[in-house]
């Protein structure tokens, strides 16, 4: 196939952390063949810089190696050549998170983006890469799992893999190494899930068996018709880690970070399973999460996103509707199916909303705003960002449940953000990857859209929520579904109005409330706290020292605060303050009637709810 695109990807130095690639172009541009590296990966809305991972690009002839000249800090420009052009070059692979690469003697993985040199100009043509077995015998029985379809390889085998062009080849994630494996079938599918990471005693059958309900209520939702997802194959590979938590969505695949303490563990056959613990639920809504974009934003997306321009920000005030919306119905899925009950569901929720009304930012940003500013914001989060942002993905959510309990009490029933979710696939969705030309919605679209689907005037719930900062009224919405708020105050008690974490033997203030008594003081994020009146701050547990020591006080007495900002010792003067943030909670109400435990069923999809 002399109209293709070769590479080869070996883990030429698991030690030192390196794949080499070498690339070659059967008809480069004769004036000199430019190629560059993705500066983001879709998903994940910040400019990554994958090209600082390359080590020298050579131009391989039959004079030898020569450097290519570099264009700027992620594009060069190859010698002129009229024959094939072959090029070399190795990538650095030292970040184990979702989004990059990582390769020790334990596994290797890789996202396309940032191994895959561009060819511009012939992103188009078929993309083929041998992705090679390393030489290392340690490594000698390790495997690869990747949506990716084969060529010549056997599945799990090392061997040439193939994309229909440059797009895909770069949205199917690769695993390697020795991993747990299982296989299911749904909605007349594989599915795959490849756990990377020593997890002792993992319960594999249960995560397949929730895996399976999850994954085949989403199917019914989109596809209630025909029940066949829009794709062949999908994978979930998740890295098992002793602390992490990350996703990142593809075309037919996941790739997940989690704690290894998040997984199941077996029980004797005996036992009942085990009770779900908070981490399990957090790794089923993540998988959930990543699942359901595989509609909503690998084939419903932003209009600027089709086709994405990777080496600069793609600028666009979605990311409440494709992060926001998609975080509403990764736990709703789990409840629908029967995996969370509804008290499960309800905790969930009130946790999301103790969460955003813990950060002052929600009343400065919309989340439109957020989502335009997710570039330099969201993914860059700083010790003010509790008062300067609002999170787009936990606020949208709670947006979503709003607007889908509004459009159900003004319908009657009749209607619900779920019809308005299915309208968005039939519009704006393909339904397979021979489908021809992608089209993306516009932000003016999006609204339209929710008005079309539900038969209402949403503009004033847009205005307000979504491009406007007002405080959503969950509490009126709910008890429609028969399920009341719960504020209960805290405990008086005196506070610094900051969160603290552990760095070393030392208490660190991660973040002073703005308003709040450090605030007022002039303390400040990273500074560390010595002691309170003289009594010292406890190295063991300094965070749980801090809190005994504020207990012996009341709010609006005055204490002396020392704490090193830099290597300087500096005193404060502090008036603590009332830490009288209310506890939020949400139960069904005492009574019941028939309307709201027929709009809870209607909703939850629940004959028990």
């Amino acid at each position: 196939m002399k109209k293709a695109i070769y590479y080869t990807i070996t883990p030429h130095d698991p030690s030192g952390h390196l794949f080499r690639v070498s690339l070659t172009i059967h008809s480069p541009d004769p004036d000199g063949q430019l190629l560059a590296l993705p500066a983001w990966i879709p998903g994940s809305y910040m400019i990554r810089e994958f090209a600082k991972n390359v080590v020298q690009v050579y131009a391989i002839t039959d004079q030898g190696k020569t450097v290519l000249e570099k264009q700027d800090k992620h594009t060069w420009r190859a010698p002129s050549e009229n024959g094939p052009l072959t090029l070399e070059y190795d990538i650095y692979a030292w970040d184990l998170s979702v989004r990059g690469a990582h390769l020790d003697q334990t596994h290797g993985f890789f996202n396309g983006t940032g191994v895959f040199l561009r060819v511009i100009g012939q992103e188009h043509l078929p993309h083929i890469v041998d992705i090679r077995k390393p030489a290392d015998p340690a490594c000698a029985n390790w495997r690869i799992v990747t949506a990716l379809p084969e060529l010549d390889a056997t599945r799990h085998e090392f061997g040439s893999y193939i994309a229909n062009d440059y797009d895909e080849l770069i949205d199917h994630p690769v695993e390697m190494g020795s991993f747990s494996l299982a296989i299911f079938e749904v909605g007349g599918i594989p599915h795959e899930i490849a756990i990377t990471g020593r997890v002792p005693n993992l319960d594999m059958d249960r995560v397949v068996s929730d895996l399976s309900r999850v994954c085949e209520a989403q199917i019914r939702f989109f596809e209630p018709e025909t029940q066949k997802p829009p794709m062949d194959r999908y994978v979930f590979l998740v890295m098992a880690v002793g602390n992490g938590y990350g996703g990142l969505e593809h075309r037919a695949s996941t790739a997940l970070l989690c704690s290894r303490n998040d997984l199941p563990v077996k029980t004797p056959t005996s036992d009942a399973p085990a009770p779900m613990s908070e981490g399990y639920q957090n790794f089923l809504g993540l998988c959930s999460h990543e699942y359901f974009h595989t509609w909503h934003v690998k084939r419903i997306k932003p209009a600027v996103f089709a086709p994405y321009d990777l080496q600069h920000e793609n600028y666009t005030r979605l990311l409440w509707l494709f992060e926001g919306f998609t975080s509403y119905y990764d736990d709703l899925m789990l409840v629908r199916c029967g995996i969370f009950d509804v008290s499960t569901y309800l905790q969930r929720i009130a946790r999301t909303v103790s969460n955003v009304q813990r950060a002052a930012g929600r009343k400065k940003l919309s989340i439109a705003e957020a989502s335009f500013d997710a570039w330099i914001k969201f993914y860059r989060q700083d010790e003010n960002a509790t008062n300067a942002q609002v999170n787009y993905y936990t606020k949208g959510s709670l947006v979503a449940l709003a607007l889908d309990l509004t459009i159900r009490i003004r319908t009657n029933g009749e209607k619900s953000l779920d019809d308005g979710m299915r309208l968005l696939w039939t519009r704006y969705g393909h339904n397979h990857e021979a489908t021809a030309q992608e089209k993306g919605i516009g932000e003016a679209e999006a609204e339209r859209l929710f008005e079309d689907a539900s038969g209402l005037d949403l503009k004033d719930f847009f205005r307000r929520y979504v491009h406007g900062t007002d405080e959503l009224q969950l509490g009126q919405l709910l008890e429609h579904a028969g399920i009341q708020e719960n504020l209960t105050a805290k405990k008086q008690k005196a506070s610094l109005n900051i969160r603290t974490v552990r760095a070393g033997n030392d208490c660190k203030i991660a973040s002073v409330y703005e308003g709040g008594a450090a605030h007022v003081a002039g303390l400040s994020a990273d500074d560390l706290l010595v002691a309170i009146d003289g009594l010292r701050i406890s190295g063991e547990n300094p965070s749980a020292s801090l809190d005994n020591l504020l207990s012996r006080y009341s709010p609006s007495e005055k204490v002396t605060v020392h704490a090193f900002r830099r290597d300087e010792l500096m005193m404060f003067n502090v008036t603590l303050a009332e830490d009288d943030t209310p506890l939020y909670s949400l139960s069904l109400s005492s009574v019941q009637t028939l309307p709201a435990i027929e709009a809870r069923r209607s909703w939850l999809k629940r004959d028990d709810a």
